[in-house]
């Protein structure tokens, strides 16, 4: 298993993003162990989000492209961890990042600077650029304080 690193700042974001659009279902959760799916921005892709409490730290699993081929906690991983209440959330952030098309702005731009810079343009109109930067930073160091484990075997389907 290999530990997970930190995402690029822009994935708090998207994660809260996700949560606004409505695009995060729990299907289960207990104290140990959440079952969840994330729906892409286009609706087009299903990630399937597994976290498991391990004592003090997390195994996981997540098939978007950032955990399961980049090794950083991805945003459908973050998405489920404040829908979990295991990271803060912030309603207003979410609210003034609803509806970003964030797979059309990383093709077309390419650079996780570009897009973030269009999306807290667009957000602006809603919350003071400042505070949602406080934010993400706030969240960055809550993730710094988690240890999370990739965990391929957790996305496996049960064998009858």
């Amino acid at each position: 298993m290999q530990s997970l690193r930190l995402p690029p700042r822009i994935k708090v974001l998207e994660a809260s993003g996700s949560i606004a659009d409505e695009r995060v279902k729990i299907e289960r959760a207990s104290e140990n162990e959440i079952l969840a799916t994330v729906i892409s921005s286009e609706g087009d892709k299903k990630y399937k989000v597994v976290i498991k409490r391990d004592g003090e730290s997390y195994k996981a699993y997540s098939n978007d492209n950032g955990t399961k081929l980049r090794g950083y906690i991805g945003y459908p991983i973050i998405a489920v961890l404040m829908i979990s209440n295991i990271l803060p959330r912030d309603r207003n952030v979410e609210e003034a990042l609803k509806g970003v098309e964030w797979r059309k702005l990383n093709e077309k731009y390419k650079k996780y600077a570009t897009v973030e810079d269009i999306v807290l343009r667009s957000a602006e109109k809603k919350l003071p650029r400042s505070y949602i930067l406080d934010f993400r930073k706030n969240i960055l160091k809550e993730l710094e304080k988690i240890r999370m484990e990739y965990d391929e075997s957790l996305g496996e389907e049960p064998k009858l």
